[in-house]
């Protein structure tokens, strides 16, 4: 992870200013006049803009689920995860007052269109496992791996390559998967059982236990420390903190909740896998690596991988936004950092990239669309993904912690 202080002696740092990512922003800027004139090029301009501010946010908070997790897990801090318990409760009111409007009265079997709202099956809970271990091997989510590979990380462009590989390999299993278990299972919609109501009030709940849950640290912190574990900047350290440092993780969580409920408003609930899902299997499939035919694949919502005829689609855009909102937030901050890769950069990446691409595709989305935005919109799948992939990280950073024994 780049920091300001590992970067303060790298040369790129004479030649990449604020000036040169104030540069960049014109030319996004510029962009969506172009895009504007378009078929559809405002919903296309919205993607790209919503984009840019969620790659930024991402960036300046460096929100990281892996990280979050690991830094709780191993030193006991809480204030990552409970960015993504804020993100969550947002995003559940936000959901809550748009899918209201929408669908006044929730029913089961009717489903909101386009929601990542996804089977419910032990083929789920593999792909949140594979998920969370690819996030071990490889140190990030797909999500963070995008914004990282605009900061010049050595280890993305592996990961992003062996997510792809992923793809495929669950595009070769996901027929024989959805026979044995996914055609059959249960395709949860909170609301629909509990009214939006009560799905939003228990939703709310589980959340608050489990920030309560993750309270307890900054007691721990506070003995370890014999100092208050919370303390308020002043305006002054805040207006620094922009392109200095990290922003505050609540600040994080807050955003990217605002966000996710935002961009249902003119498009799909936000997933950064669906591009890079529908380019590995448009090329698998013309190279006869998979079947034609994926049984059922198509029909769920969540982060659709059927082949586009065009590139420039809201998911496209959005993931375009991202990486170029991120690459301007890292050189206004000057924690633009490449670096060449080694040999452990490549396995590492490529390894953990496939299980992440796996996990992925047989979940129907990441931590971000099957696990924020499904976890939005209520769907069970979201809660049971989570859990399962909290659960592989938890295990995988306990197997990496043990000692190696000596020969």
């Amino acid at each position: 992870m780049a920091t300001t202080s590992s970067n303060h002696h790298h040369p790129f740092r004479r030649y990449l200013s604020p000036a040169a990512a104030a540069l960049l922003l014109a030319v996004l800027c510029l962009s969506t006049r172009w895009i504007e004139g378009l078929t559809g090029g405002r919903t296309l301009v919205f993607a790209l803009v919503t984009g840019a501010v969620l790659g930024l946010v991402l960036q300046r908070s460096r929100f990281c689920f892996y990280c979050h997790a690991r830094d709780w897990f191993e030193d006991g801090n809480p204030r990552g995860l409970l960015a993504i318990v804020l993100a969550l409760a947002v995003g559940l009111v936000g959901y809550t007052v748009v899918l209201g409007g929408w669908l006044p009265v929730p029913q089961p079997g009717k489903l909101p269109p386009d929601m990542h709202i996804g089977p419910v099956s032990w083929v789920l809970v593999a792909a949140g496992l594979s998920f969370g271990a690819g996030m071990v091997v490889s140190g990030s989510c797909i999500s963070a791996h995008w914004y990282r590979l605009a900061e010049g990380s050595a280890v993305s462009p592996f990961a992003l390559l062996g997510s792809a590989l992923g793809f495929i390999l669950g595009f070769k299993t996901w027929n024989s998967l959805y026979s044995l278990s996914v055609a059959e299972a249960p395709v949860v919609w909170l609301p629909a059982h509990l009214g939006y109501g009560g799905a939003l009030l228990a939703q709310l709940a589980v959340l608050a236990v489990v920030a309560a849950w993750l309270w307890r640290g900054f007691a721990r912190e506070a003995a370890r420390e014999g100092a208050p574990a919370i303390r308020v900047p002043g305006l002054g350290a805040v207006w620094q903190r922009l392109w200095a440092g990290r922003w505050s993780y609540w600040v994080g969580g807050l955003a990217v909740g605002l966000i996710g409920a935002l961009a249902i408003v003119r498009m799909r609930p936000l997933g950064v896998t669906a591009t890079l899902g529908s380019a590995a299997r448009q090329w698998a499939q013309g190279l006869g690596w998979i079947p034609e035919r994926l049984d059922g694949l198509d029909g769920f919502a969540g982060c659709a991988t059927a082949p586009q005829s065009t590139w420039l689609t809201p998911n496209a855009l959005l993931l375009a936004g991202l990486v170029a909102g991120a690459f301007i937030a890292a050189l206004a901050s000057r924690q633009f950092a490449p670096r060449w890769p080694t040999w452990r950069d490549a396995v590492r990446g490529l390894s953990g990239g496939v299980l992440l691409g796996w996990g992925a595709m047989t979940g129907l989305g990441c931590t971000i669309g099957t696990l924020l935005s499904g976890g939005m919109a209520g769907a069970l799948s979201g809660w049971v993904f989570a859990a399962a992939l909290f659960l592989a990280v938890w295990a995988g950073l306990r197997i990496k912690a043990m000692p190696v024994p000596k020969a």
